[in-house]
C-alpha cells in the first residue's frame, strides 16, 4: 500500500459527525483498539485537553520529556499540512512509507471492527494509527491531544501518568452544550481515579473541573494557585520570563510569540512536576527544551516588507488569544488580515475580537475533503455590521497576494481563521521561496 492510497482512503472516512446523538462511539474506539492489540497502553501517556492552547501545551511536553532523553511520541490535531503530522516521535512526523505500511497493518482491526460496529472514523483511524507507530517505535511515553470534549473523545480510552485541562471556552457547542460549564463538564471527562488533573480554567470552568475531579477520585491542581509569571527581558520575535512553582523557578526562553504561551509553558511545568519520578524531567531539561519550541501556525511569524503572521484562530477563545498576542508584539503597526472561517464555527464572534485592532479585512475560502467554508461575503457582511469595511476574494492565494500589495512595508499581514486556509497558505509561502529566518 503507498501513502496515496491510504490518504484517499481516510478522505472517504471523513464525514462522520461527532454528535452526542452518537454515544457508542467510544465502544467502537475501544474494539478498534483491542483488535490492534491495544498499543495504547504499551507506554505511559499524557493526556491534554481544553478549547485553546492544548496544541502547543501538548508540544511543550514533548520537548521536555525528548530533552530528558524520553523517546517521545507526539500526537496533535489538527494538522497543517499533512496526515503524517499526527504521529510525531521526538518532533519528527511520522514517514510517508511508514505511514503507508503502519496503516496496512491495520487493515483486519479496520474490517473486524466494521464488521461488529461501523467503519471507524477519520480521526479514529488516524489516532489508532498514531497509537500503534508510537507503539512500534518504542516510545518512553507519549503526549496525547484529545480531539473534541473529553468524556466520549477517543483518547479518552488511555491511562495517562497526568491529565491537562488548558481552559474552557465557547466551541463545538454543538457537540459540548451551549454553556461553559456544560463545556467544562464534558472536557472533565478525561480525569480519572488517582490520577492528577492540572487546568489553568478560572472562574465556573474551574469549579466545574474542579467538582469532576472529586467525583471521580482524581487530584486537582490548579496553574494559577501553583504558579507566578515574571517577564525577563527578551530577544525579538521570542519571549522570557520565569515561572514560579511551589518547587522551583524556571527561566523559560521561547523562541515563538504570544504571551497566551506564557499560560500554556505554566500548565506544563505543572503537569510535568506531577509525573512519576522516572519520567519527570529536571527543571534544566525543562528550560532547554522549550527554548527548541516550535509550533507552526500559532502565532508563527515571518519578518520582511510587510511581516507575515499565521495563526488558527477558528474560535472565539482563539480570535481573542490572537487579538491581544498581535496588539502586545506589534504595538502601534496596522495589520491585513487574510481570514476564512468553516461553516460549523460562529464566525460572528471569531471575527469581533480582530474588528477592535487597526486594521483592513480580506476574507477568503478554502477547499477541503468534508469541511465547508462560510462564503466571504457573509463574512464581509458580518464585517460591515460591525463597521468594518472589507473585501471578499474567493481564492486564498489571490487573497494573500492582494493583502501584499495593499499593505504598507511596516503592516503586518495575519493568516488567521479556519486550520486549512493557515495550512494552505503556509504551504504556498514556504514553497515560494520566503526567507524563513526570524531573526
Amino acid at each position: 500500500m503507498t501513502y496515496a492510497e491510504a490518504s484517499n482512503y481516510l478522505l472517504g472516512t471523513i464525514n462522520e459527525t461527532a454528535s452526542r446523538r452518537n454515544p457508542h462511539r467510544l465502544e467502537r474506539m475501544q474494539t478498534f483498539l483491542r483488535h490492534l492489540g491495544n498499543p495504547h497502553l504499551a507506554y505511559p501517556t499524557l493526556h491534554v485537553g481544553g478549547t485553546s492552547g492544548k496544541g502547543s501545551t501538548a508540544t511543550m511536553l514533548a520537548v521536555a520529556l525528548s530533552a530528558a532523553g524520553k523517546r517521545t511520541g507526539l500526537h496533535t490535531k489538527p494538522h497543517l499540512s499533512s496526515m503524517t503530522e499526527r504521529a510525531r516521535v521526538d518532533g519528527v512526523a511520522i514517514s510517508k512509507d511508514d505511514f503507508a505500511a503502519v496503516f496496512e497493518e491495520m487493515q483486519p482491526a479496520i474490517e473486524r471492527t466494521t464488521h461488529e460496529h461501523e467503519r471507524p472514523s477519520y480521526y479514529e483511524t488516524l489516532l489508532a494509527l498514531a497509537f500503534l507507530y508510537f507503539a512500534r517505535s518504542e516510545v518512553d511515553a507519549a503526549v496525547i491531544e484529545v480531539g473534541i470534549g473529553g468524556e466520549l473523545d477517543g483518547t479518552n480510552l488511555i491511562a495517562p501518568e497526568v491529565s491537562i485541562i488548558t481552559n474552557v471556552g465557547l466551541d463545538h457547542t454543538d457537540i459540548l452544550g451551549e454553556t461553559i460549564e456544560l463545556i467544562a463538564r464534558d472536557k472533565a471527562g478525561i480525569a480519572k481515579l488517582g490520577v492528577p488533573l492540572v487546568s489553568d480554567s478560572v472562574g465556573s470552568a474551574r469549579a466545574t473541573i474542579e467538582a469532576a475531579c472529586a467525583r471521580a477520585g482524581a487530584p486537582f491542581f490548579s496553574v494559577p494557585d501553583l504558579t507566578t509569571i515574571e517577564q525577563l527581558p527578551s530577544e525579538p520575535y521570542g519571549q522570557s520570563f520565569a515561572v514560579t512553582t511551589p518547587e522551583t523557578i524556571y527561566e523559560v526562553s521561547l523562541p515563538v510569540l504570544g504571551h497566551f504561551q506564557q499560560r500554556n509553558a505554566a500548565t506544563a511545568i505543572v503537569a510535568l512536576e506531577r509525573l512519576r519520578p522516572d519520567l519527570r524531567p529536571a527543571p534544566s531539561d525543562v528550560v532547554r527544551g522549550f527554548a527548541q519550541l516550535v509550533v507552526p501556525g500559532r502565532m508563527e511569524f515571518f519578518p520582511g516588507f510587510p511581516s507575515i503572521v499565521f495563526d488558527v484562530a477558528h474560535n472565539p477563545d482563539k480570535a481573542t488569544s490572537l487579538a491581544t498576542a498581535l496588539s502586545q508584539t506589534f504595538g502601534d503597526h496596522r495589520f491585513v488580515f487574510v481570514v476564512a472561517v468553516s461553516q460549523s464555527k460562529d464566525a460572528a464572534n471569531v471575527l469581533r475580537p480582530l474588528f477592535a485592532l487597526p486594521a483592513a479585512f480580506i476574507f477568503t475560502s478554502f477547499e477541503t475533503p468534508g469541511r465547508a467554508a462560510e462564503r466571504p461575503q457573509r463574512l464581509v457582511n458580518i464585517a460591515e455590521l460591525n463597521g468594518i469595511s472589507a473585501r471578499a476574494i474567493a481564492d486564498p492565494i489571490e487573497a494573500l497576494a492582494v493583502a501584499r500589495r495593499q499593505a504598507e512595508s511596516s503592516a503586518i499581514i495575519v493568516v488567521t481563521g479556519s486550520t486549512f486556509l493557515a495550512g494552505q497558505l503556509r504551504d504556498w509561502w514556504l514553497e515560494n521561496g520566503v526567507e524563513r529566518s526570524r531573526s
